[in-house]
């Protein structure tokens, strides 16, 4: 049976499944999340302690987070102000500047 989750039983992140995952979660999940900014990190900060308790490294969770914020350019609307700050940095950011930003990301959950 193939897994249907992102992270594996040797705590590998598969950066593929992150797609999925999204798609998995109902509309009145991602409403929840995203409605309000300090919802969104609080959700991402319990998953941000979930991969560190997994032992996953600061480059990877924010590798994960690099994944999921193009997700959510691609497929969310902001709800907010400060959403609608991040999308339009990562619009105009390059690979690199959207890298470091995930890696802010993670540190401001944390």
């Amino acid at each position: 049976m193939e897994s249907r989750h992102m992270v594996d039983k040797e705590r590998d992140v598969d950066m593929s499944k992150v797609e999925d995952t999204a798609n998995r979660m109902s509309e009145s999940k991602k409403e929840e999340i995203l409605s309000n900014f300090e919802e969104f990190k609080s959700y991402l900060h319990s998953k941000v302690e979930v991969g560190e308790k997994m032992g996953m490294s600061e480059e990877t969770l924010a590798k994960t987070a690099e994944k999921v914020a193009d997700y959510l350019a691609a497929h969310e609307e902001p709800r907010n102000s400060e959403e609608n700050l991040l999308k339009e940095l990562w619009k105009v950011g390059e690979q690199e500047e959207r890298h470091k930003l995930a890696h802010m990301l993670v540190r401001l959950v944390k």
